[in-house]
């Protein structure tokens, strides 16, 4: 019988956003935006204070985010997924703050033009959101696209950052 890995969590509402965090000895693993009774399966879970040191700052650091102190996050990451999907979160990773970059940008970086879907699908699993920016990507036709905390969610983001802009509807 496989043993279950040993997760942490905390929870907290940060600028109206219930953030629930969950993460390992290396780092956040999950984060969940608006979803309180969001749970990892095959998981032994234990509760932490939101300051805990199993919990790397993040609530401090989104915190800071939100107050426009901070537009680079240093808390330690620790996802799971495909090697494609790492590829394009390193990507998501390298846009600056208040920038926007295009799903085709991001293939063609990583070698395949024609991969758009496949990094709107990785976009969509990212595990750690706002964290790596998945939010400061957008269709080649300026259109929003979703989002894991919803598109509203997305819009207050990119507008909190100051690359939300009104040719974006025209």
């Amino acid at each position: 019988m496989k043993s279950q890995e040993n997760l942490y969590f905390s929870f907290q509402k940060i600028s109206g956003i219930y953030f629930r965090v969950f993460t390992t000895k290396k780092g956040i693993r999950r984060i969940y935006l608006n979803d309180k009774e969001a749970k990892i399966k095959s998981a032994s879970l234990t509760k932490l204070h939101p300051d805990d040191p199993y919990m790397y700052n993040i609530f401090a650091e989104l915190k800071e985010y939100f107050n426009r102190e901070r537009k680079k996050f240093t808390v330690p990451l620790d996802v799971l997924g495909t090697d494609f999907q790492k590829k394009v979160w390193n990507e998501l990773l390298k846009i600056p703050y208040g920038q926007l970059m295009t799903y085709k940008a991001i293939a063609i970086m990583l070698g395949n033009e024609n991969a758009m879907r496949a990094v709107g699908r990785a976009n969509a699993t990212n595990h750690a959101p706002i964290i790596i920016p998945c939010h400061r990507v957008i269709a080649s036709n300026g259109k929003l696209g979703g989002y894991s905390g919803g598109v509203s969610l997305k819009e207050k983001l990119l507008e909190l950052e100051g690359s939300l802009s009104l040719e974006l509807f025209e």
